[in-house]
């Protein structure tokens, strides 16, 4: 698909210097412009890229002042790096922009699709299985009996949501997550017998505005509900166990887990790696370091790391005690001997 330059300015609020019927296809770097390419220029450390690039089209700042002659079409706006941010997020609902039901699909006579979706070859739509409006359910999903999806939200190829989950509007998940397989629950017969399995017969309540991540997991309930609340980000590889709640604006990196009937409060952050225990609290606004590992309830407006966790000005004084243990395990020793010889 092709834009006139003058057309994209005017979508971004901006003016063009140079060829506005210049027409453009496809979006690129600036130090890897090509013929049809639209690009920015935000950095100025990418400065010198722009008299040499080949991009059909610039994106810059209204201030910008050429020191040498510019062979491109600028697009002036107020912020470039914005600007491009925009295109690439109206460029990737464009790339998205899919409609209709296969004729490969399975959907449950008593399944309620709502307009505008998009149903996949080889999905899987259960029984009194709700899809809102606008929503995308790309090939081999499985949306399991009784699920409830809002509008807009979009399931790519291989998600997998149990029954009796629910999922919002304007939701993301991405390929391989699934959404309310069991909780690790199992009880010890003992006598060194195994495990009798504890039913799961909760579910999964997925908020607004949530983006899972590839390959993630989240936990049915063993009664009531796993929460994932509005707004929380999920990257790839984590797992949120059995009853965990997670609050508004979270944000996990990959292979963060949390582990049953935590809490885990909202605008907070864990780095990659982060464990939390089972049955503990964390308060809101909480930043965990990378690979450390929470033990104990946190209180909100904290910095934690390490592994058990403490909080950031500690461990920062224990990590400096650690650097000198061989120092100090030498004169512990040296006294020792002064000590015996007295």
């Amino acid at each position: 698909m092709k834009f006139e330059a003058q057309k994209i300015a005017q979508m971004l609020g901006g003016t063009v210097e140079g060829n506005a019927a210049a027409e453009v296809c496809k979006l690129c770097k600036i130090e890897e412009g090509v013929e049809g390419g639209l690009s920015f220029l935000a950095n100025p450390k990418y400065t010198h890229h722009i008299y040499e690039t080949k991009a059909t089209a610039v994106i810059v700042n209204k201030d910008f002042v050429a020191e040498h002659p510019v062979h491109t079409t600028l697009i002036r706006v107020e912020n470039a790096y914005m600007a491009f941010a925009q295109l690439l997020s109206i460029y990737n609902e464009m790339q998205l922009d899919k409609k209709g039901v296969s004729q490969l699909a399975f959907i449950h006579p008593s399944a309620k699709i709502g307009e505008n979706c998009y149903i996949g070859e080889f999905a899987y739509i259960g029984e009194n299985a709700v899809v809102g409006d606008n929503s995308k359910i790309y090939p081999q999903t499985y949306v399991g009996d009784n699920v409830q999806i809002g509008n807009k939200t979009t399931l790519f190829a291989g998600v997998k949501v149990y029954m009796n989950c629910m999922i919002g509007n304007n939701c993301i998940l991405h390929s391989g997550a699934v959404v309310g397989a069991d909780g690790f629950g199992f009880a010890p017969k003992g006598n060194g017998q195994g495990y009798d399995k504890i039913a799961q017969i909760g579910n999964v309540v997925i908020e607004d505005d949530v983006e899972i991540g590839a390959n993630t997991c989240i936990d049915r309930a063993t009664l009531g509900s796993t929460f994932i609340h509005k707004g929380v980000k999920l990257d790839n590889l984590c797992q949120i166990a059995h009853n965990v709640v997670v609050g508004e604006n979270t944000a996990m990196a990959s292979q963060s887990g949390v582990a049953g009937s935590s809490k885990v409060g909202a605008n907070c952050i864990l780095a990659g790696q982060v464990g939390v225990v089972g049955h503990i609290e964390v308060g809101d606004n909480v930043t965990i370091a990378a690979q450390s590992g929470v033990t104990k309830n946190v209180k909100s407006n904290n910095i934690m790391l390490g592994s058990p966790a403490l909080p950031a000005d500690k461990m920062r004084k224990i990590y400096v005690y650690e650097r000198k243990l061989e120092e100090m395990a030498q004169r512990i020793a040296e006294l020792e001997r002064k000590v015996k010889s007295l």
